[in-house]
């Protein structure tokens, strides 16, 4: 399940990431290091990963090395009720080309049973920044690019049904579910089957996916199901006539250098992978170098929803050959076109569940300060996450093993947010007017205020201009808010907006992180004796994206003006926002 639940020591510790991202520079050319400069088209394909220090490419180490303190401190054994959120975490953050942060903390195996025993000292193992993760779901992105790439050959056709290439799957009412209706999870089945449990072998268990009858009537909802990949991963093998962990093999990981990224990973490899949940039902016990989806299990650990295991390095692999438009090292896995296909929502009609073909996009849930429309990426069960951020041309990927010993011990998405976040901060946005602006990162449930000293307009009104940069959930707005006693009452003044993805005509605030973008605001007040005004910014309980920043705040009257915000920073009363410089 994709728990949305917030847990207020956690919220605290993310407010902490999130103001040290104010000391953000500007920096380079063609964007890099820049949030507010968005990047057209794809990187240059010969873009190769390498490591740098966050400085050289224009980045503010500050809020990457807040990342890594909240990563640690969630991995210590009193963060939640008694327990860390997970045993043990790899981050890696890359942008533009360099990878600017590999992190790791805590244990890849701690724990001796599924009731948090742990093993003695000697008999742990940390992680590493080549730990082998499990990476649940993700694989899902791999079948996915596996099936692109037969659309690429003209062997697959996405709006062709499902039953041409699996005749079998074309019976309870199936028989128009389209391929692309599969990789988008708009089929109509449902979520998943217990085939480990209910069916007794291999062929009875892939048998009962192509037969299920859909929940809903295909292309009328939008349910994330196992059950969609899991068909694509047989259509892979039946079309190319060989199993499917070969064809990600030869045609994905071999050609990109993913030499830790595989199904069943071998023996020797043991020492360096992460475990997982300890399991009783079926009796596994501690599950570690085998999948920890108990129907990826049953299914000889090859299974297009899950499987595959891999590192924090291979994944930004992934992710930077996605950025260069399919290529990478010389190597290309797809088109430019078809990368531009899985960075396509092509869910309108499901808002909150935008989605690229096989690419989950725009989820601010783990995307945190990243999420764009264009922000591609996934999560995985055993706690893995993937974001590519194509208008920063940065990656995100935070593997932990949060099931390790027990799948019950909590949702890690406060950590895949603020691991994203910590990058999105560290990449600039430059004042609009002089060296300097008002920028506030507050975390989740919390409010910053910037207000002005009381103002005595002369003559027929007031007239209010600045300009924002807002980078919010759309459930965080920032307002602007007057007040004629002394702030003891406070009222919202409405806005326009001018800029790119500006809202339309007039408002009540300002939110939203489908663009990037400095808007032009104005305000208009009628008259009156004395006025106090302040821009307030307010976040409700889950999900923070990068943040606001106000600059160029002016107040006219009918004689001229009244508050001159470049000039006079100092007649602010700044409370959670702070002058960041460029």
């Amino acid at each position: 399940m994709r728990a949305r639940t917030t847990v207020s020591r956690i919220a605290a510790l993310f407010a902490v990431l999130l103001v040290t991202g104010a000391t953000a520079m500007a920096a380079g050319m063609s964007g890099s290091g820049r949030f507010d400069r968005p990047q057209q088209g794809f990187a240059p394909a010969s873009t190769v990963l390498e490591a740098a220090a966050p400085e050289d490419v224009g980045l503010d180490p500050k809020p990457i090395r807040e990342a890594e303190r909240l990563l640690a401190r969630m991995a210590e054994s009193d963060y939640v009720d008694g327990h860390p959120l997970f045993a043990g975490a790899v981050g890696l953050l890359a942008h533009d080309g360099k990878v600017v942060d590999t992190f790791a903390v805590g244990s890849a195996v701690r724990y001796a049973d599924g009731e948090g025993v742990e093993l003695p000292a000697d008999e742990r193992v940390p992680m590493r920044e080549d730990t082998i993760f499990d990476i649940a779901s993700v694989t899902k992105l791999f079948t996915s690019i596996a099936v692109m790439q037969l659309v690429e050959r003209g062997e697959v056709v996405l709006d062709r049904p499902v039953a041409a290439y699996l005749p079998e799957f074309g019976v309870n009412g199936k028989q128009d579910i389209t391929v692309r209706q599969l990789l988008t999870h708009t089929s109509g089945l449902e979520p998943g089957l217990f085939l480990w449990r209910d069916w007794p072998d291999k062929q009875s268990r892939i048998n009962a996916v192509l037969e299920v009858a859909p929940q809903h009537e295909p292309g009328t909802t939008y349910t994330y199901s196992d059950l969609n990949l899991i068909t694509l991963g047989v259509l892979v093998e039946r079309v190319t006539g060989d199993e499917l962990d070969e064809v990600i093999a030869e045609r994905i990981t071999e050609p990109l250098g993913m030499k830790d990224t595989e199904f069943n990973p071998p023996a020797e490899k043991l020492d360096r992978i992460a475990a997982t949940e300890f399991q009783e039902q079926p009796a596994r016990g501690l599950v570690r170098g085998e999948v920890h989806d108990e129907n990826a299990w049953s299914l000889g650990g090859v299974a297009g929803h899950a499987g595959l295991f891999s590192t924090a390095r291979d994944l930004s692999v992934l992710g930077q050959a996605l950025l260069n438009g399919g290529t990478y090292a010389g190597e290309r896995i797809l088109r430019p076109s078809t990368v531009l296909q899985l960075f396509t929502n092509y869910n309108s009609e499901f808002p909150d569940n935008s989605h690229g073909l096989g690419f989950e996009l725009d989820q601010i849930w783990y995307m945190g300060g990243l999420t764009s429309p264009s922000t591609a990426g996934h999560t995985g069960y055993t706690g893995t996450s993937f974001v590519v951020d194509r208008q920063s041309r940065s990656i995100a990927v935070l593997l932990t093993n949060r099931v390790h010993p027990s799948r019950s011990w909590g949702s890690i998405n406060p950590a895949r947010q603020a691991w994203a976040t910590g990058l999105a901060r560290a990449l600039a946005v430059e004042p609009k007017h002089g060296r300097r602006a008002w920028s506030s990162f507050v975390g989740d449930d919390s409010t910053a205020t910037l207000t002005t000293p009381r103002l005595a307009p002369r003559g027929r009104g007031v007239t209010v201009t600045f300009d924002a940069f807002v980078n919010t959930e759309p459930s965080d707005v920032l307002t602007l808010e007057a007040s004629v006693d002394h702030g003891r009452t406070w009222t919202t003044v409405p806005l326009r907006a001018r800029g790119e993805g500006a809202p339309r005509g007039t408002v009540e605030g300002l939110s939203g992180t489908d663009h990037r973008a400095w808007w032009s605001v104005r305000a208009t007040m009628p008259a009156t004796d004395a006025v106090t005004l302040r821009w307030r910014f307010t976040t409700d309980g889950n999900y923070t994206a990068r943040g606001v920043v106000v600059d160029g705040i002016r107040v006219n009257d009918a004689r001229g003006t009244l508050l001159d915000g470049e000039r006079q920073p100092q007649r602010f009363d700044a409370q959670g926002f702070v002058l960041t410089g460029r």
